[in-house]
């Protein structure tokens, strides 16, 4: 949730968001319009409910329930102004950082380093899922049978992949101080909107259980951020860093017709997320920080990739700052379909300051005492299927076999897959 104090003292700010964005800016107009007939209605309640108490107090009972009725009418035209407000409200994104790269879309981010050498090949590399298939790692066609489209069986060494890989990343997290977290896979309603996560079109990008009014979550840090729900922290217990592991759903809406065969854009994924509660004033410099470590296990993996910075019309809604991590697949054609090779994002890291916090009400209690809201931070420690069609690619030999990562050996127990 923004703050609504920017709203109203400096709606400029807002609107140039939204315009940075390319979303409406008339959403200020409207919620200031909106907002300026709730709070009118509020302030005349409670001028009647005083009117009202001085009444009984005189004992003038009928001219009393006179005002009780005009006040109960006035509260539920004011309930139903609250909800359009706060839906105005919802559709509204945090405010990226001034310095932020100011783009459209995708095409307008800037690449800001590339780490990591190409692999050379003396052959033709192949697709992740022709290798998978060969060597019976990925069945899409069964699970298409039993589960419908955008669904995969992980199987052999490509399963015992996907646990070596969690541990690895477990591995390298604990080391530094992140506490480990399985959390729920399914969430509140009302939780999941405090987090910034049903606002905007990110909606239909839900699975809803309506018997049981809970939403399957997207990723971990769904459910990661509202392990502190209403908490106050104290200085000294900032930064709070978690790593968590879940298994993740998406109907990936607008996205048919892309990426429709294998595993790369699925609705089910399993994922390792980092995420950070900061103080405000050490969020930027935490934010670098998970994007180190995000480095460090790339490098461990020795996966070519490079650092995209996000522009304004492509970054999350919840985000005031986002970097990803592209990672170099060989065996994927290029977009013109002419060559061979390209990269494909497979991290995010984000900086959503004070807005999913002022949303679920997690806290800072300075040490004068005074109450502010804390920063979060989310950065994907790896997306497990992403990694494993990456390794597929860059480690794959001319016979059709799989090299394994030297760093992923002792979890493999083994060196070739094939």
């Amino acid at each position: 949730m923004i703050d609504i104090k920017i709203l109203r003292n400096n709606p400029e700010i807002v609107r140039k968001s939204l315009i940075n964005r390319n979303m409406n800016s008339n959403l200020v107009d409207d919620f200031l319009a909106i907002d300026e007939e709730w709070r009118s209605l509020i302030k005349k309640i409670d001028d009647l409910k005083f009117n009202q108490k001085e009444l009984t107090r005189n004992r003038n009972i009928e001219e009393s329930k006179k005002i009780k009725e005009e006040i109960k009418n006035l509260e539920d035209v004011t309930k139903t102004i609250e909800i359009k407000r706060n839906n105005i409200l919802e559709l509204i994104p945090n405010i990226p950082f001034d310095d932020v790269l100011i783009g459209k879309d995708e095409n307008e981010n800037k690449v800001l380093k590339e780490v990591g050498e190409k692999p050379k090949f003396d052959f033709s590399p192949r697709d992740y899922l022709e290798i998978a298939e060969d060597l019976d790692l990925i069945d899409t066609k069964k699970a298409s049978e039993v589960s419908g489209s955008r669904f995969g069986y992980l199987k052999n060494e490509a399963a015992i992949l996907e646990f070596g890989l969690i541990k690895l990343a477990f591995d390298v997290l604990l080391k530094e101080g992140f506490i480990p977290i399985v959390p729920p896979v399914l969430i509140k309603p009302e939780v999941y909107q405090k987090m910034g996560r049903l606002s905007g079109d990110q909606k239909e990008e839900r699975y809803y259980l309506a018997k049981d009014n809970l939403y399957l979550v997207g990723s971990a840090e769904h459910t990661l951020g509202p392990l502190h729900l209403n908490d106050i922290f104290e200085e000294k217990d900032l930064p709070r860093r978690y790593v968590g592991f879940s298994t993740c759903f998406r109907r990936e809406a607008g996205s048919y017709g892309k990426d429709t065969k294998g595993i790369l854009r699925v609705h089910q994924f399993d994922k390792v997320e980092m995420f950070s509660f900061s103080k405000p004033e050490n969020s930027e410099e935490e934010h670098k920080y998970l994007l180190s470590l995000q480095e460090k296990l790339m490098t461990m993996l020795k996966l070519p990739y490079r650092v995209v910075e996000i522009c304004t019309g492509d970054m999350g809604f919840t985000d005031a700052r986002q970097f990803d991590i592209e990672t170099w697949l060989p065996g994927q054609l290029s977009k013109d379909g002419k060559n061979k090779g390209i990269y494909r994002e497979t991290h995010s890291c984000s900086n959503t300051t004070d807005f999913q916090a002022r949303g679920i009400n997690a806290r800072i209690r300075r040490k004068n005492g005074s109450l502010e809201f804390v920063h979060m931070l989310n950065a994907t420690g790896f997306a497990i299927g992403r990694i494993i069609i990456a390794i597929l690619e860059n480690y794959q030999t001319k016979d059709g076999k799989i090299i394994v990562p030297e760093v992923l050996r002792d979890y493999l127990k083994k060196e070739i897959i094939g």
